[in-house]
C-alpha cells in the first residue's frame, strides 16, 4: 500500500487512492501499545467522522480509542485481525491495515501530515 500516505496527530495512517482510503496505526503507535490482543472494529457501512473514535486496540497494557482522521462510510475490515491481531505489530503500515473507507470529503486529507511532518511531529521533543 504505498500510494499516498497521510497520518494524523493521533497516530493513524491513511492511504490514500482516489477517494478510498485505507487506515492503520504507525508503527510509533503501535510501539507505544505493546503486543495487540484485541481490535474492535466498525462494521461494513457504518459510517465514521473525523475527530470520533472509530475502533479500539486493546494491548497487554492498554485499551486505547483511535480517532477517526476522516469521514466516510467503511467497505472492508481487515478479515485478519480477529484471529491474528499481532499482525497490527508485525506489519502496522501493510497487512496490519484496520478498515478501508469511502471518504466523504477530500478535503479533510489535505489537514494531515506527510510522513515528513509526522516524523518531525513525533520526535520534536526528542531532539
Amino acid at each position: 500500500m504505498e500510494k499516498d500516505v497521510k497520518v494524523s496527530k493521533h497516530h493513524i495512517w491513511a492511504s490514500v487512492e482516489d477517494r478510498h482510503v485505507y487506515l492503520g496505526v504507525t508503527n510509533y503507535l503501535q510501539r507505544e501499545l505493546g503486543t495487540v490482543i484485541s481490535v474492535e472494529l466498525p462494521d461494513v457501512r457504518d459510517k465514521i467522522e473525523e475527530g470520533e473514535a472509530f475502533a479500539e486496540i486493546e494491548s497487554v497494557s492498554t485499551v486505547h480509542e483511535l480517532i477517526a482522521p476522516v469521514s466516510g462510510t467503511v467497505l472492508a475490515v481487515n478479515p485478519h485481525l480477529e484471529e491474528h491481531p499481532a499482525i497490527v505489530n508485525e506489519a502496522p503500515h501493510s497487512d496490519g491495515w484496520l478498515i478501508e473507507v469511502r471518504v466523504e470529503d477530500e478535503s479533510e486529507l489535505d489537514a494531515l501530515m506527510d510522513m515528513d511532518e509526522y516524523y518531525h511531529f513525533v520526535f520534536k521533543d526528542k531532539e
